[in-house]
């Protein structure tokens, strides 16, 4: 059984909860599949999708054609899709250095690090306190 392996760039994206592994393989056209569906399908939202496709569109970093592939747990899916957004980031300027100043000037390569603060003890959400009450 021989098994041809197809050269590719992996990286890995988080926001909140959702953790995502991208992988880039260079084609002659692209085309972006999440969890084996593609995006389009995955995220039924027209702004998820613009959220996958804006990383795409950066005229300074010499993008070319990619089969991107992405395995993505956890989170919700305005978090998926941008943990699937900041690992090609990662996945791109891992292939080709120069493209990191122009990927970073827009905003790609941060990771947003808001997350859920938790409950406290004694209180009804983390934050918020019981009604006082006199008697």
């Amino acid at each position: 059984m021989a098994t041809t392996k197809t050269p590719y760039i992996e990286g890995i994206g988080r926001r909140k909860t959702a953790s995502a592994r991208v992988r880039l393989t260079p084609a002659t056209a692209t085309s972006i599949t999440v969890n084996n569906k593609p995006h389009t399908e995955y995220f039924k939202h027209l702004a998820l999708q613009q959220v996958l496709s804006d990383i795409l569109e950066t005229k300074e970093a010499g993008i070319e054609n990619y089969t991107i592939t992405a395995k993505v747990v956890g989170g919700g899916i305005s978090s998926q899709a941008d943990a699937i957004r900041l690992g090609i980031a990662r996945a791109l300027v891992m292939e080709k250095e120069s493209r990191r100043i122009p990927l970073k000037r827009e905003g790609f390569l941060k990771r947003d690090p808001r997350a859920v603060e938790r409950k406290k003890f004694g209180l009804r959400k983390a934050r918020k306190r019981p009604a006082w009450s006199k008697r």
